[in-house]
């Protein structure tokens, strides 16, 4: 398995207020770009599956809306998280 809960916990008290805090935009975001990273690189691997390659599209779709959220409600939380991940080159 290739998220543990303490691999959790690790990016939720990283990236939230808490370890146990994992309904805030950062810890949700920072919990989407570890899962895309994994994906990705099963995808290098296994380019005709497709089920994973939809998968990945709608978690892109769904930290995208999470970023977009978080822009409008605090621009500053929006650019610490954005520096914070690398997200933006």
């Amino acid at each position: 398995m290739y998220l543990t809960a303490e691999k959790k916990e690790e990016l939720f008290s990283s990236y939230g207020k808490s370890n146990k805090d994992t309904g805030s935009p950062e810890s949700q975001i920072a919990l989407f770009s570890y899962r895309i990273a994994h994906l990705t690189e099963h995808l290098k691997k296994n380019q005709k599956d497709h089920g994973t390659r939809r998968s990945l599209i709608k978690l892109v779709g769904k930290r995208r809306a999470l970023l977009d959220y978080l822009k409008r409600e605090d621009i500053e939380r929006y650019r610490a998280i954005i520096k914070a991940l690398n997200l933006r080159k």
